[in-house]
């Protein structure tokens, strides 16, 4: 007989740089475990229903996004798919680039994530970006399958997103002030000039002015520097200063790459076949010429080049179809009381602290009373009710009189929070759930497991699903600063 399937819907929004794009996926679910076994549900399909067109990000001036104009893009796209906010229960919304430098950025992704349907919420951080790019371009799935180190090089209007990959599994990220906005004009003279662009001149003692003409041995010697920094990325620099418009941390990998594969809007311009866009996206800025020097770069020509599955929408395809994880079966999830429980979730942006348990049963106590006592101190604010999540990972095998030890410990020293999240590696979730919900009325219970993330994570935990399972976003939080 055949395992019966569930399915959710999901949004993918990215506002980025140059661009804002919407995806409608369907996420199919099925329990894969056997109807012997615990369940274990998965995502073991994603069925793309809608594209919107590529909408140019509208701003209202060089520091603000115009909400309002985003806002019924969003909307008329929705009603296009035949979708309504409340029929979505998983996805990303995603501020990208330089845009989430804008003064309102931050503002805007938390009023559309509550506006845009009760799901899940990935704002604006880097190194996910650069992760959903390459699960969105194919690049992930790609490298599945051969044991290669392959880089997806996502290359945006603000900024470029390097995600590194092998056997599937992403093995470091880097971000570059690599993009085709960075300089822009407008009939023959440039309009905006990006402050990472700027500084660049300075240290070099150039000068550059905004209504300047177009100079194009300015424009070489700005993209000259791009793919410099990009080159010595990609040999896993750590000196910074030989990577002058790096943003953020240096390389994090230690295997030499040995594939490349492109996406974001600049890809289009790398792969012939791949060329053909809707004829309202082009922009009068450094894109095609980047492009163009990418391909007459030798060093980047020593690379195996792959073709993506998808360009510029890479990013809206990873955050709709790809950004989200589901929980195992065997979770708790309830309130103190009835009215509690059923407005519990969804929960947002909730901070994770881990508690290595090192695959022993000595010092538990100790071990859990130092990480709720370092996560309060992180993450609580004096006289406002703030959640985090205590995670739980290399749990030894654990008996009735563990479990009930763990519960003690964890009320004990869960004293300013109402609410307890735990994660767990392993299936323990609904019966450590149920021990806490016996010992206490007094705090809601959120116990869920089959999840992997770090400290410093970020998490979205959505309404619970088919057979009780409820979908995660693991993301890390930040906004690029100007």
């Amino acid at each position: 007989m055949a395992q019966q399937t569930n399915t959710i819907l999901s949004a993918g929004i990215d506002i980025g740089t140059s661009t804002t794009k919407i995806i409608i996926s369907q996420l199919v679910l099925q329990n894969t475990a056997g109807r012997t076994h615990v369940p274990r549900v998965e995502i073991i399909d994603k069925i793309v229903l809608y594209k919107s067109p590529i909408f140019r990000t509208p701003l209202l001036d060089n520091t603000t996004i115009d909400a309002k104009q985003i806002e019924q893009i969003i909307f008329s796209q929705y009603q296009l798919a035949n979708v309504h906010p409340s029929d979505i229960q998983a996805g990303a919304i995603l501020i990208t680039g330089e845009t989430a430098t804008k003064q309102n950025a931050s503002e805007l992704i938390h009023y559309l994530s509550d506006a845009a349907g009760e799901f899940l919420v990935a704002t604006a951080g880097p190194d996910l970006e650069s992760i959903l790019a390459a699960k969105g371009s194919g690049a992930v799935a790609y490298s599945k399958k051969t044991s290669k180190v392959i880089a997806n090089i996502d290359i945006g209007g603000g900024t470029t997103n390097i995600a590194v990959l092998k056997h599937g599994e992403v093995i470091g990220t880097v971000t570059l002030h690599l993009g085709g906005r960075l300089m822009e004009y407008k009939q023959g003279r440039l309009i905006s000039i990006a402050p990472a662009i700027q500084r660049l001149f300075i240290k070099h003692d150039r000068t550059i002015s905004v209504n300047s003409p177009y100079d194009r041995v300015t424009e070489q010697w700005v993209i000259e520097n791009m793919l410099l920094s990009l080159n010595a990325v990609l040999r896993g620099e750590q000196d910074a200063d030989k990577i002058p418009l790096l943003l953020g941390h240096l390389p994090n990998w230690t295997e030499p790459i040995d594939c490349l594969m492109f996406s974001g809007g600049v890809a289009r311009f790398l792969y012939p076949e791949l060329k053909t866009v809707e004829a309202s996206y082009t922009f009068d800025d450094m894109g095609e010429e980047i492009a163009h020097s990418i391909l007459q770069n030798p060093a980047l020509q020593e690379f195996q080049w792959l073709e993506p599955l998808e360009t510029v929408r890479a990013t809206v395809t990873g955050a709709g179809a790809q950004s989200t994880e589901v929980s195992g079966s065997t979770i708790e999830v309830s309130g103190s009381t009835i009215e509690v429980s059923e407005d519990l979730l969804p929960l947002k942006n909730i901070p994770v602290h881990t508690c290595d348990f090192q695959q022993s049963h000595g010092d538990i106590a100790e071990k859990i009373r130092y990480a709720i006592s370092t996560a309060e101190q992180l993450y609580q604010i004096d006289c406002e009710e703030t959640y985090f999540a205590l995670y739980l990972k290399n749990i030894p095998y654990l008996q009735f009189h563990d479990i009930e030890q763990i519960a003690e410990c964890v009320l004990q020293h869960w004293s300013r929070n109402n609410t307890i999240i735990v994660i767990l590696e392993s299936d323990y979730a609904k019966a450590l759930g149920q021990t806490l919900k016996r010992k206490t009325k007094k705090k809601n219970i959120i116990c869920i497991d089959q999840i992997y993330v770090n400290t410093n994570d970020y998490i979205d935990i959505g309404k619970p699903v088919y057979s009780g399972v409820v979908p995660v976003v693991i993301k890390t939080l930040a906004f690029h600063k100007a």
